[in-house]
C-alpha cells in the first residue's frame, strides 16, 4: 500500500510540477530517485526562519526550485 502511494505521488510530481522541464517529465522513477530526490543541500537557521540552500553547481536545482 506504502508503495503504491509513493508510485502515485511520484507520479503526481512528474505530471504537474515537472512538465517544462525536458529532462525529468517522462523520467523512470529511478531517474527520479537518483536526481530531483537526492538533494545536495543544507538547511540553515537564521532569525527564526529556516533556509534551504542549494548548490547553484546542481544541475537540476532550477528543476527543484520550480517543483
Amino acid at each position: 500500500m506504502l508503495a503504491a502511494n509513493i508510485a502515485d505521488l511520484d507520479a503526481w510530481v512528474r505530471l504537474l510540477a515537472l512538465r517544462d522541464v525536458d529532462d525529468l517529465a517522462d523520467a523512470q522513477p529511478d531517474t527520479m530517485r537518483f536526481r530531483p530526490y537526492r538533494l545536495p543541500a543544507r538547511l540553515a537557521d537564521h532569525a527564526r526562519r529556516r533556509f534551504l540552500q542549494i548548490e547553484r553547481t546542481w544541475p537540476w536545482a532550477k528543476a527543484f526550485a520550480t517543483c
